[in-house]
């Protein structure tokens, strides 16, 4: 039985690509998917966001002469393209999705309230939380930390590329070592590069705990919430 009943997923949007740069890669939307589906039948409630890198990021924007704000509001509308996404590969493997966005474009999403999304979610659906904060200068890991606190969730898993926290970027350095688990304090010390400081303060002072690990390998989401130590546990003292 999982020591979990309710958990905030965030998958990037470039995850959803799989190989390519733009766009979504659509076997690795089944699979995320599929493994989601897994843990909401053994009787744990999900909630996911979702970036929107694979479809535009906002500072990328700035850099080409966005407005700031003009391109922060383009990532919150692409984060709602890659919900619509995921709402239809859970449709595709028999799973109930729900897609909230915090910005209101009914009858493309339902407008984000704290108990609509707890309702889908003890309904059995998988509630999709899009278009960030609703405010621009707020990444969408704020944004998870945010929803994750609001809905009540146990843990806040952020699904990457690598299976947790290490020493050093473990694709450049070939000696970093990876971290089982680590304490929010000795990850402020040691100055890594988990999340930006907001969404980890939030975690942090609301006693959030966050688990990073590799979400491309099949099973392994299942696998950290049934207690196997997979991923890196970051944890107040």
């Amino acid at each position: 039985m999982s020591k979990y009943k309710r958990v905030l997923l965030k998958l990037s949007g470039e995850s959803l690509a799989g190989k390519s740069e733009f766009g979504w890669d659509e076997n690795r939307l089944v699979e995320y998917m599929e493994q989601v589906k897994e843990v909401v039948a053994s009787g744990i409630e999900v909630a996911i966001v979702i970036g929107g890198g694979n479809i535009f990021r906002g500072m990328k924007g700035v850099s080409r002469g966005f407005d700031r704000v003009k391109g922060d509001h383009m990532g919150m509308l692409a984060t709602v393209i890659n919900g619509l996404a995921l709402q239809s590969a859970c449709e595709d493997v028999g799973q109930k999705a729900k897609l909230f966005s915090a910005i209101r474009m009914e009858p493309v999403a339902e407008y984000y309230s704290k108990p609509k999304a707890i309702e889908a979610m003890q309904s059995g659906a998988v509630a999709i939380l899009t278009a960030g904060t609703s405010n621009p200068y707020f990444t969408t890991d704020t944004a998870s930390a945010l929803r994750g606190i609001e809905v009540e969730a146990n843990v806040f898993l952020k699904g990457t590329r690598v299976d947790g926290i290490y020493t050093a970027d473990p694709e450049k350095d070939k000696t970093a070592t990876k971290y089982e688990s680590i304490t929010f304090a000795d990850a402020l010390s040691k100055k890594l590069k988990i999340m930006d400081l907001t969404a980890f303060t939030l975690c942090m002072e609301n006693n959030l705990p966050v688990i990073v690990f590799d979400m491309n390998k099949p099973g392994t989401l299942k696998r950290i919430l049934a207690g196997e130590n997979l991923g890196t546990l970051v944890y107040n003292q």
